[in-house]
């Protein structure tokens, strides 16, 4: 790690955040590969003109996110600089995508429930009535949480879907055994954000963290939309790729 770039005080962003988007900056950018030891926080103080109580704050914000990871008596270490790639598709399905990446993913309904179908969420299914069944679900992969959705899909059409994903953790297990065996991406619009509360409990993350947000539609082999999707990554943990047949 070089000296300190810039701290801008007074700027509405914490200190103690600014260093450690700085410090997460230098693990992405390869400065700091995984395994590396981070400076001792006396000299991470004096790099960035600060204490080391403004230290300790970004140090143990990047350890919750697991950005870093703190070994008793050896010090603090670069946990993982390497981040997840999510391929977005034609076919889009997560548990695929990362098959290579990792050893296990995990899909966890948080919630669900019954609304009024309204608004865009009725315009992406293309309802003009009825209702929707809404679940909540958590993404882990290898027991890390990588990403959280929100997903709408028409209850007169797929009316044990929360239950069906709760036994499976798998929306595509969850739509086959309605009898829908395949799907295609039709839209993805991606954009970044910082973590509301709900993201930040379930994903670990600290106040402040980014969230990159992918909206989908996803459609049955008629073209007729089964699926609209909000999913959030955890910007430390996630990149997104996107496909050229993809439309964005």
């Amino acid at each position: 790690m070089k000296s300190a770039r810039f701290i801008t005080r007074n700027s509405g962003v914490a200190i103690w955040r600014q260093i450690a988007d700085q410090i997460r900056g230098d693990i992405t950018a390869g400065k700091m590969p995984s395994g590396a030891r981070l400076p001792p926080e006396v000299t991470l103080a004096e790099r960035f003109a600060v204490n080391r109580h403004t230290i300790r704050s970004a140090i143990a914000a990047l350890t919750k996110e697991g950005v870093l990871r703190a070994e008793q008596g050896r010090g603090t270490f670069v946990a993982n600089s390497k981040k997840l790639t999510y391929r977005i598709g034609e076919r889009t399905r997560f548990s695929e995508i990362l098959a290579t990446q990792v050893r296990e993913t995990k899909g966890i309904l948080l919630g669900h429930r019954v609304e009024d179908a309204a608004g865009e969420v009725a315009a992406a299914l293309g309802m003009t009535g009825g209702q929707v069944i809404r679940i909540d679900s958590m993404h882990t992969a290898d027991g890390n949480p990588v990403s959280c959705a929100t997903a709408w899909f028409d209850a007169a059409r797929v009316p044990n879907v929360a239950e069906d994903y709760r036994a499976s953790g798998s929306i595509t297990a969850a739509l086959k055994a309605a009898g829908i065996d395949d799907y295609l991406r039709k839209s993805t619009i991606i954009a970044a954000r910082h973590a509301d509360a709900e993201d930040l409990r379930h994903l670990r993350l600290s106040p402040g963290a980014i969230v990159l947000v992918s909206t989908a539609i996803n459609v049955d082999m008629d073209g007729h939309p089964i699926e609209y999707a909000r999913s959030r990554f955890a910007a430390d943990r996630m990149e997104i790729a996107i496909d050229g047949k993809s439309m964005v």
